[in-house]
Parts: structure tokens; C-alpha cells; sequence
């Protein structure tokens, strides 16, 4: 095939050739810059989209939010009531111990519904260090704090062997409420104290014969049942409520922490009136006038038998909560999960030993320390968790200032 040539020739406009002509070139456009930078930013938003910013609480989330903050104060008026008149909360304590377990497992349905399945479980494959820490504390701060406040403070023999039957005792519910409110991790709180119960069985026993000389038989299988009926199955019943009703179970999810703080405080009541015979009995050797005054009741109290074990019990949580939480940033935890091993490691089952020290040791006095220490480890952490739920975690602070 015979190659095709073009040939070109100049075309001269006649407007070149008209004298006096000026000619003006038009502006040349100022070219925009590539906008292949801005397609290529947006494309990669929609492969990674950025967050959408959490709603805002409404008046009602803040109003549940602030009731149930307010633990500290719903435990000392049940305390100041149950003192006072124990009559109060017969009703829930003849109904025991059914009615204890009944609130326990709703205090646990409650946790369960702020929690999924899956975090219970990945727990044990991704933090088992951070379950083991936390078991090793619980029995090795509180039962060495409770033998050495003991015996600093110079408590009798009965006394002392109840001091340190709660030190020896697992880590109770209510830590999961008050680390809930703290900001803490919840998910841990409570593998922790299913961990620390079941050891209840081996340890509780062996420790309190160590450092007492007495030993408590624990019911194992008892012991071991309790804990998965009113433990484990109310939170795995919340989890798989939570994902097969979430609908549901988001409109019921805000009063959560509030029916736990209610429910708890009324347990810790119920368990301190119901002791408060033991508690007045003990105050018979400061006999006071018709007409004493309250300071007076109250210096009289505060100077014999009983303030010195009210001091004790304080003390006692105060290490469990100081050096739980020492510890733990000394090992390289971060905040929260110091916060949660805090909480667990000063906050015992205090109800575990009421009916430890009733059904085996014959002097009323051994039930006193876990007593009265249903109410003062209630106040004592619920106020550290109303302090730390307004404090922002530090090492997420910095991660959102790096970020």
C-alpha cells in the first residue's frame, strides 16, 4: 500500500495584513494545581473513615450518671441507718441467704450487660499476666497487711484472727461496681474476682492457718457452685442478652451502674445490720449516761475495743488499695488496669467472712473485723472511685495528645 503524505501550508488570517492593527493575546488562564492530591485524600478517607464523634449524653445519661457516683453516700447513710435502727433492713436480711444471692447475681446481670463475650474470653489468651498479678495480690497484700495492722495496733487474739480471716478472703462483687465507676477495667475486675474465688477454696483455708493457727474448712464444692450461680451466669446471661437484644438493651444499658450501686449498698447495709448486735455488745464496757451527749457516745466508742478495730479495718483496705495500685505501676500495668487491681485487691468478700468466722471460730469478736468492714471498704472505695471517675487515665491522656 502506497504510503499517504500530508502536506501542511500556513493559513494567514487577512486580519494580519490590515494596517494599524493591534492585536492583544488574551489573559492565558492561571492553571489551577493538580487536584490529584486531594481525589488521592479522599479515597483514603473512605478506605479508613475517620470516627464519628460519640453522641452527646443526654440529661438523663448525666442524671444516672451522677446517681450512681454517688455510692459513697448511699453506703454511709444504709451504715448510719442500720446503726441505728436494724430493724430497717430485717425484711432483706430474713430472707437470706437467697435474698444475697439474688442481689449479687443482679449486681453481676448489671456488669454483664456493659460487656460482650468475647472480651471475657480474649482476656485469658491476651492478659493472662494481668489475671495472674492480680490473683497474687489479692493473697499476699491483704493477708500480710491484716497480720501486720494486727498486730501493730495490738488487737486481741479474737480479734486479730478476724482481722486476718478477711485479709485472707477473695476479692468481692463490689470491686466491679467501683471500678466501673473508676474509669477501670471492668472486663479484668471481674475475671479477677471469679479467679480469686474459686482460689478461695485452696487458699482462704491455708493462709488462715498460717498466720492463725486455725484452720477454716472451706465447702469446696459449695464454694465453687455459689460462684458460678450468682457470678459467672449473670454476666454471661448480660453478654448474650446484650447481643441478642441490643435495642433493648441499649435503652436499659444507662440505668445499669445505678441498679448495681442501689443493690450494693443495700447488701453492705443488710450484712452490717444484721451484725450490729455483735458490734453493741462489744460497747457494753463503756457505759454511758442517759444523758451523753454525742461526742461524748461517739469519743467513748471511737477510744475503746471498737475504734481500735474500726481503725484496723481502715487501715487494712488503705494498704490493700495503696499498695495494690503501687504495685502495679511498679510492674508496668497501665492506668486503668492499676486502677482495677487496686480496687480489687482492697476490697474483700466481707460477707464470705462473716459466715466463715460465725461457723467456726466460738468467740462472737472474730466477726467483727468483717462486720463492720462491709460498710468502711464500701465508703473507702466507692469515694477513691468517685475521685478517679473524674480523672482522665494518664497514658491515654498522652495518646491523644500524640494523636
Amino acid at each position: 500500500m502506497p504510503p499517504i503524505s500530508l502536506q501542511l501550508t500556513p493559513f494567514i488570517s487577512p486580519l494580519l495584513h490590515r494596517p494599524n492593527l493591534c492585536l492583544h493575546r488574551p489573559p492565558i488562564p492561571r492553571l489551577s494545581p493538580p487536584r490529584s492530591l486531594t481525589i488521592r485524600s479522599v479515597q483514603q478517607n473512605n478506605e479508613h473513615p475517620s470516627p464519628s464523634p460519640p453522641p452527646k449524653p443526654t440529661g438523663l445519661d448525666d442524671f444516672l450518671s451522677t446517681a450512681a457516683s454517688l455510692y459513697p453516700l448511699y453506703v454511709t447513710a444504709g451504715g448510719i441507718v442500720a446503726c441505728v435502727e436494724p430493724s430497717t433492713f430485717s425484711w432483706f436480711v430474713q430472707r437470706g441467704p437467697s435474698s444475697y444471692s439474688l442481689s449479687l447475681g443482679l449486681i453481676m446481670l448489671a456488669m454483664g450487660l456493659t460487656l460482650e463475650i468475647k472480651d471475657l474470653f480474649n482476656l485469658f489468651m491476651q492478659r493472662p499476666l494481668s489475671i495472674m498479678f492480680g490473683c497474687v495480690a489479692q493473697y499476699t497484700i491483704m493477708p500480710a497487711s491484716a497480720a501486720v495492722v494486727g498486730k501493730f495496733l495490738g488487737l486481741s487474739q479474737s480479734l486479730l484472727s478476724g482481722l486476718i480471716l478477711l485479709g485472707c478472703c477473695p476479692g468481692g462483687s463490689a470491686s466491679n461496681v467501683v471500678t466501673l465507676i473508676a474509669q477501670g477495667d471492668v472486663p479484668l475486675s471481674i475475671v479477677m474476682t471469679v479467679c480469686t474465688t474459686l482460689g478461695a477454696v485452696i487458699f482462704t483455708p491455708f493462709l488462715t492457718k498460717f498466720l492463725v493457727g486455725a484452720y477454716i474448712p472451706v465447702d469446696a464444692a459449695q464454694l465453687s457452685l455459689s460462684t458460678l450461680q450468682v457470678v459467672v451466669a449473670p454476666i454471661l446471661l448480660g453478654s448474650c442478652l446484650q447481643k441478642a437484644f441490643p435495642s433493648l438493651v441499649k435503652l436499659v444499658l444507662p440505668f445499669a451502674p445505678l441498679v448495681a450501686v442501689l443493690t450494693s449498698s443495700l447488701l453492705a447495709s443488710s450484712v452490717f445490720s444484721e451484725n450490729v448486735i455483735r458490734i453493741k455488745s462489744s460497747m457494753v464496757s463503756a457505759t454511758l449516761a442517759s444523758d451523753a451527749s454525742l461526742w461524748t457516745v461517739l469519743k467513748s466508742i471511737l477510744s475503746g475495743e471498737l475504734g481500735v478495730v474500726i481503725l484496723s479495718v481502715f487501715c487494712l483496705h488503705f494498704a490493700g488499695f495503696f499498695v495494690g495500685y503501687i504495685a502495679a505501676a511498679i510492674c508496668g500495668f497501665q492506668e486503668r488496669e492499676r486502677r482495677t487491681i487496686s480496687m480489687q485487691v482492697g476490697m474483700q468478700n466481707s460477707s464470705l467472712g462473716v459466715v466463715l468466722a460465725t461457723s467456726h471460730f466460738s468467740s462472737a469478736k472474730v466477726a467483727l473485723p468483717p462486720a463492720i468492714s462491709a460498710v468502711i471498704m464500701n465508703i473507702m472505695g466507692s469515694t477513691l472511685g468517685f475521685c478517679w471517675k473524674y480523672i482522665q487515665p494518664s497514658d491515654e491522656v498522652k495518646t491523644s495528645v500524640v494523636a
